[in-house]
């Protein structure tokens, strides 16, 4: 019994290791590792055979274990050659000479997270997937931490920020390395002349990591892809670290400065003092979160639902030299500070540095091909540059390009006839409100041709208006400015604005005369350096008419790069009469020019006495007011289209008949023009719409020819000879509107 048992389990026992081992093998060929899989990246280095440097570098960086074990890298290896050319370069006899910590920094900025072969290199992983050929950056495992610094005198241990104008503790700012690989070059539209700007030393191959080019690429490894390099790279500075590494951009640094504050972090002198055992407290640099970006943060953007872009993205900022920066602080931006500092500039008007600050700097990377194609932060504008003139040193660092230029960025802000008011502190309420009622974008802009008439704010404030900056009991701006009754300071600020893209007013510096329209349909007359308004033209006093224009200030300081800035001595104010007002002062005594069509007027059911409004003519809406002459009128009395006595032409400015107050209303209505205004400047033609409906209700029109100092109207019938504008008695200025003379009157079928 014994022996059989023994048999059967000895049977049974075979059968079980016969099982195992079949499971075992199943289970290798599904779980094991793969016989055709590399080695781990340190293992594959050490086979090849010429990255002994590289290794050792590794060793001394304490990266062996990582390396050589699991992960999942992107490793731009150096071999011997470009440690050979390094140590040359440095004037090392070899890598005993490195230090552990140059050891450890160049093996961090070699490896990169994640790892992708070429396939993927030059794509974009984005929050929703792979977008192919977008990609050229990918961030590594070296960052900086704490690092040495002043505050107010003091030295402290400082940390960047790791965003724009933010902190993270959680986020180390790792550094960045860019490549230059064919996929994403082509789709850029950038070429060799991009890489080598940079990079003159180094053949472009369609393949290139920084300064390096890739001789072996895609060598898989069990934890990683390995792409052998031809150089050795070091990390590359951030923007901030190279202004301030030198001296020729420390007047530009100092500007940056002003808006730098450090605060303690908790969190960041923990983890130092563990770390390196001190018990020192470590501050946080920020950049003010209202300039463009942060110099220190090496993130593009990593906001939410935007993982990765700095792997299509960094930043690009233009640094003018001392010299030249010191000439434009002095002749532009001090220009009315006499004896002031930038400091004290940022003190009374820090918005105007951080404009300038902005000017140069923009939220891409701006390369050498595509500066036409360039927008700064927040003005939109291009560089003002020549990549093959002006760019003394170019430079590709870690989180952006640097160009240190040899002049200034002058941005539409300042050279504008906007930058006129701007740059003044004694025109503060009007940059203030061209601002804040959305008009600078009629002024401030140097393809969009303007003048800028201004007026001080102590012209402003004798006229009612005044604006207290420091005035904090109303959140809005407008809250803190003084309108005084029947007061419209946009209206003001729009009658002041004067688009000019055919010319207009180029003649006034010169003594010459006009009628222009201003920013809101409104028009303004000038003559021999007076300008005159509908509310100036309402004072009684001929001296209080018109405002006169600086000429020779106009001159010297108004010039702009998209017009003139006209100064004046006076209020340049808006009527507040109606319509009927202006005509009826023209029509008072039987010899005025207006006074039978006044008269008409007066006594027609359009016309509101109590109130002087015009049924129709409501304010707000700009128009045109066409008068016959009185010669005119009589022969519509003649022609029974007015009442009156037919047979001798003379008026009946009262009628009571009903067909007959009608027609008074019909014909007013017809020489009115609805919603535009309209002078004889060559400027404007076509058909225009009246006030006057037919009987059918339908809209009637007039047409008009119109060319300087000459303007005729064609009426419904087409009567023959036109009516003309007769010059001596039209562009009378009235209450958003023009009013003018015709010999004739206009004919039209009701």
């Amino acid at each position: 019994m014994d022996k059989l048992f023994k048999k059967r389990l000895i049977v049974i026992l075979t059968l079980i290791v016969a099982f195992a081992s079949c499971r075992k093998k199943e289970f290798d060929a599904y779980y094991g590792r793969p016989e055709t899989l590399g080695d781990p990246i340190y293992q594959q280095l050490q086979a090849r055979g010429n990255f002994s440097s590289f290794l050792a570098c590794i060793d001394k960086a304490g990266y062996k274990e990582i390396l050589g074990t699991a992960g999942f890298w992107t490793l731009f290896a150096p071999n011997d050659d470009a440690f050979k050319a390094y140590f040359q370069e440095k004037g090392l006899t070899g890598i005993e000479q490195l230090s552990d910590s140059a050891a450890t920094s160049l093996v961090r900025y070699a490896l990169a997270y994640d790892a992708n072969k070429t396939d993927h290199l030059g794509d974009y992983l984005s929050a929703t997937g792979w977008k192919p050929n977008l990609g050229f950056r990918r961030r590594t495992t070296y960052y900086d931490f704490v690092y040495d610094g002043k505050v107010n005198g003091k030295s402290v241990k400082l940390i960047s920020s790791n965003g724009n104008g933010t902190y993270i503790n959680t986020n180390f700012n790792n550094k960045y390395i860019t490549y230059f690989i064919s996929n994403a070059m082509s789709t850029a539209s950038l070429g060799a002349a991009d890489y080598n700007y940079f990079f003159p030393n180094t053949a472009y191959t369609g393949f290139n990591i920084m300064n390096a080019a890739v001789k072996n690429k895609d060598i898989v490894a069990e934890n990683g892809v390995i792409h052998e390099v031809d150089h050795v790279i070091e990390p590359p500075k951030t923007l901030d670290q190279y202004v301030a590494s030198k001296d020729e951009y420390s007047e530009f640094k100092k500007l940056l400065d002003l808006f730098v504050t450090y605060s303690p972090s908790n969190e960041a002198t923990h983890r130092y003092q563990v770390l390196s055992g001190k018990s020192d407290s470590v501050y946080v640099k920020y950049y003010n979160a209202s300039l463009g970006f942060s110099l220190n943060n090496e993130s593009f953007t990593e906001e939410a639902g935007a993982a990765n872009n700095s792997q299509i993205g960094a930043y690009s900022l233009f640094v003018p030299r001392n010299a030249e920066l010191l000439a434009y602080e002095r002749d532009v931006l001090l220009k009315y500070y006499p004896g002031k500092t930038m400091a004290d500039l940022f003190l009374n008007n820090q918005q105007i540095l951080i404009d300038f600050l902005n000017a140069h700097m923009y939220k891409s990377m701006v390369w050498p091909s595509k500066f036409a194609n360039a927008t700064a932060v927040l003005t939109g504008e291009v560089p003002q540059f020549n990549a093959n003139g002006d760019i003394l040193d170019k430079k590709l660092l870690s989180n952006g390009l640097f160009y240190g230029v040899s002049k200034v960025q002058n941005p539409d802000v300042f050279s504008t006839v906007f930058g006129k008011a701007y740059l003044n502190p004694a025109y503060l309420t009007t940059s203030t409100f061209l601002n804040e009622y959305g008009l600078y974008t009629s002024v401030k802009n140097s393809k969009v041709k303007a003048h800028l008439i201004l007026m001080s704010d102590a012209t402003l404030i004798a006229s009612g208006y005044n604006y207290n900056p420091n005035y904090l009991a109303s959140s809005t701006v407008i809250g803190r400015l003084t309108i005084p009754a029947n007061g419209d300071f946009k209206r003001v600020l729009q009658q002041a604005v004067i688009p000019a893209a055919h010319g207009e007013m180029s003649n006034l510096l010169s003594g010459g005369s006009g009628i222009v329209e201003t920013l809101n349909g409104e028009y303004i007359k000038y003559d021999n350096f007076k300008i005159y308004s509908s509310g100036t033209l309402d004072s009684t006093d001929v001296t209080k008419q018109y405002v006169t224009v600086n000429s020779a200030m106009s001159s010297a300081d108004g010039k702009a790069s998209n017009g003139y800035a006209f100064y004046v001595n006076k209020f340049l104010s808006f009527t507040t009469k109606q319509v009927s007002q202006h005509i009826i002062a023209k029509g008072t005594v039987s010899t005025d020019p207006y006074y039978n069509f006044a008269m008409y007027l007066k006594s027609s059911q359009l016309y509101n006495a109590g109130t002087f409004e015009i049924n129709g003519v409501p304010l707000g809406v700009n128009y045109t007011v066409f008068i016959p002459n009185n010669a005119a009128i009589v022969q519509a009395v003649k022609d029974e289209v007015l009442p009156g006595t037919i047979s001798t032409g003379v008026p009946n400015f009262a009628p009571t008949n009903v067909n007959d107050i009608a027609k008074v209303s019909r014909f007013i209505q017809y020489h009115i023009i609805s919603g535009n205004t309209v002078v004889p400047d060559g400027l404007k033609s076509g058909l225009y719409k009246t006030l006057f409906k037919d009987s059918n209700g339908n809209d009637t029109y007039i047409t008009i020819t119109n060319s300087l100092n000459s303007m005729q109207v064609k009426d419904m019938k087409s009567s023959a000879p036109l009516a003309n504008v007769v010059i001596s008695n039209s562009n009378v200025l009235s209450n958003r509107a023009v009013i003018h003379q015709l010999d004739r009157y206009l004919k039209f079928e009701y």
